[in-house]
This record gives C-alpha cells, structure tokens and sequence, in this order.
C-alpha cells in the first residue's frame, strides 16, 4: 500500500505565443511565451507595443498587478498534473470554478484495490499516530476488496463483463475513506490560478490543500515567475508553510 505524505505537482502544458507580424512588440529582458502573451495583450489595449517606456517584461507584468488590471493575464492558461492528493483535498479544490477545468481520476472505472492514500499532514511525524491511520486505511481497502468480489459475484448473471465492474466498483468505493489518493489535471488561467493561490496558500486554508497549493505555487513560479512572483512562501506559527501576495486578486 503507497502513502503518499506529499502531493506531486508537474506542469503538463503551458501556452504558445505567435507573435503576429504587423503588431510586433519592443521586447525587454527575457520572458515566457506566456508572459509575452499576457504582455501583448496588455499592449493591444494602449497600441503601445513600440514600448515607450521601455520596460521589461516583468516591469510591465508587475505595473498590471500593481493596477490590478487582471484581465489580460486570462490569456496564459498552465496545466498542472497534481497526484498525491486525498479526494476530500480534490473536492475542495473543485470548487474553484471560474476560469479552471479538471479531468479526475473515476473511481467507477479505476480498480482502487491497490489504492495509494494520502496522509493528512497534521498526522506526520507522530509514530503512534501514523501507525493507527495506516490499519485504518488498509482495512478500509481491504473491505473495498471484499465488497468488490461479493458484488461481482452477485451479478454473475450480467453478460456485460465492463458494466458487472463498473456496478461492483460504484457501491464498493463508498466503504473508501476520502483519503484516498487521486491523480487530476487542472488547467488554469493565470488569473484564476492567482485566485486559487491566495486564497489555499493562506494560513487559515485547510492544511492539505494548503500544502498542495503551495506545490502548484513553485511550479507556477518555476514556469513564468513575472506572473506569480510577488507571491511571498514563509513558514508560519503551526510550523507548516504558508504564502501571502502583495497585489490582492487582479
């Protein structure tokens, strides 16, 4: 049985700038594609792509902040593969619907026999703690087991081998804790993902999502820093890490 004790993040897509021939833009200073884009279109608004200012990239990512001119940065979508996750964590967050589109793992289709879990990050680094949640889960997986081959058999009589699982697999998964782990793919725009990030990267977000928030937080910063860098990561006084931003939901 896999536990997972950290969530894994890993960016799956990003976007692709064509810069169009008649609108060509004064770059400074290096940038993303996404970045660019975000710039371009912000450029559109004034016909300022003769740069008079002369500004970077990053100086003119960081003044549409400052104005909070969030809209342009709805141009640069980031998809993110996040694994390592519960579902409790999963439907949290889900619930960030404007500008996010998700693909879940189903537990309907998927054998959840040998199911990883995830331990929720208040329990690490308690031995006795630890040890008590793992028999929890694996007896839990076990009566999945169990729920799993009595249903089949009960509806030995259903010709359709694929539909027989999937009716044994949807009433099985319901003895299955909501730590179970779940893999799914969240593709955001830059401005939703800011969204999503301050509000789970704050102290008072549940300490889960907290976590995987601040994962998606590094390889968003990784991926095109001007975006997402005034977002500060500190360790805060529950000893887990948190992350507080300088321009308030753009």
């Amino acid at each position: 049985m896999e536990i997972f004790r950290a969530p894994r993040v890993t960016l799956i897509a990003r976007p692709e700038f064509v810069e169009p021939e008649h609108l060509r833009v004064q770059w400074q200073g290096d940038s993303s594609p996404g970045e660019r884009l975000a710039e371009f279109a912000g450029r559109i608004c004034y016909m300022s792509q003769h740069n008079p200012a002369n500004r970077s990239t990053a100086e003119y990512l960081e003044n549409i902040k400052k104005q909070g001119h969030g809209s342009v940065l709805e141009h640069a979508v980031y998809v993110l593969l996040v694994e390592g996750i519960s579902r409790s964590c999963s439907h949290e967050l889900v619930r960030h619907r404007a500008g996010f589109g998700y693909s879940q793992l189903s537990q309907r289709y998927v054998d959840e026999s040998h199911a990883a879990f995830v331990m929720p990050p208040a329990i690490l680094g308690d031995a006795k703690l630890e040890s008590e949640w793992e028999r929890e889960v694996a007896d839990a997986q076990a009566a999945y087991v169990r729920a799993v081959d009595g249903l089949m058999e009960r509806y030995a009589w259903i010709a359709d081998k694929v539909h027989r699982r999937k009716m044994a697999r949807e009433a099985a998964r319901s003895v299955l804790p909501n730590a179970t782990e779940v893999k799914i793919v969240v593709s955001g725009n830059a401005r939703a993902w800011r969204t999503m990030l301050e509000l789970r990267c704050g102290e008072g977000a549940e300490l889960e999502i907290r976590r995987m928030a601040i994962a998606c937080l590094r390889a968003l910063v990784r991926e095109a820093p001007a975006l997402f860098s005034d977002f500060e990561i500190y360790l805060a006084d529950d000893r887990q890490e948190a992350a507080r931003v300088t321009y308030h939901k753009v």
